[in-house]
């Protein structure tokens, strides 16, 4: 099943790896810099044929489509075509397909795909946590001994205030702080053990449905900002990290 996936997913980088996005390709979203390019559009029909063919049953639901209900029962796909819209309409080369599988509402699991670098990373409930097929951790590093990532929930400028607050504190207790533009692959750095500690106040379930199953099998933990478990159904915050720099933030809030 997760080579199934992984073939349709690193086919489907192709896609993005021949796109010359033009000012013509671009469409906006509500919300400040919410993007939507026509190779958005091709890679999410790309992979829900070939998905579908491949697991007739299985539901779909996609950022570019129609807003859909996650069942409570069955497999259903959740797929951000490309995470990381603003880099690849500004070619910054940093940008991923994201295909998570979630079972009876858990999530079962997650290919995150970075075609520029061609790494996969791939996990199934159960089975651990791999990069193009190697096992990985996300490791011990403590706060002080490990960079954090972070988002700016930028379609929602209310919470730039609160986000940039927090950050300085996280700033000043790290070794240094990251801004990528992907939370697909900030999260699956966590589980390669490249970052410890991530967080954004609001993204969208199918920006960390698929990264959250590869943190999980590697050692680490994905929850809301609280340590509540995270939603498939609606957005939500994201703290994700391996357990020392977990231990270490909510020491920190205290």
């Amino acid at each position: 099943m997760l080579e199934a996936i992984i073939c349709a997913v690193r086919e489907a980088g192709g896609i993005l790896l021949g796109a010359h996005a033009g000012q013509g390709d671009i469409s906006s979203k509500e919300g400040k810099a919410n993007f939507v390019t026509k190779y958005d559009v091709a890679v999410q029909q790309f992979l829900q044929e070939r998905l579908q063919k491949a697991f007739p049953n299985a539901a779909f639901l996609g950022e570019e489509g129609e807003s859909s209900v996650l069942p409570e029962k069955g497999d259903v796909f959740i797929v951000d075509p490309i995470d990381g819209t603003t880099n690849f309409i500004t070619d910054y080369r940093h940008s991923s397909i994201s295909v998570g599988l979630a079972r009876d509402g858990q999530m079962y699991a997650g290919v995150v795909y970075n075609p520029y670098l061609d790494e996969v990373f791939a996990a199934e409930r159960g089975k651990g946590a791999f990069l193009n097929g190697a096992p990985i951790s996300c490791g011990s590093r403590g706060l002080a001994q490990g960079t954090a990532g972070f988002g700016t929930s930028p379609y929602h400028p209310d919470l730039a205030e609160p986000t940039f607050d927090l950050l300085k504190k996280i700033y000043a207790a790290a070794l240094d702080i990251r801004r990528s533009g992907s939370a697909a692959l900030d999260l699956c750095y966590i589980a390669a053990g490249r970052t410890a500690l991530f967080f954004e106040l609001v993204l969208e379930p199918w920006d960390y449905a698929a990264a959250s199953i590869i943190i999980s099998e590697a050692g680490g933990a994905c929850t809301q900002m609280d340590g509540s478990p995270i939603t498939l159904d609606r957005h939500c915050s994201i703290l994700a990290g391996n357990p020392a720099a977990r231990a270490d933030f909510f020491e920190m809030e205290q």
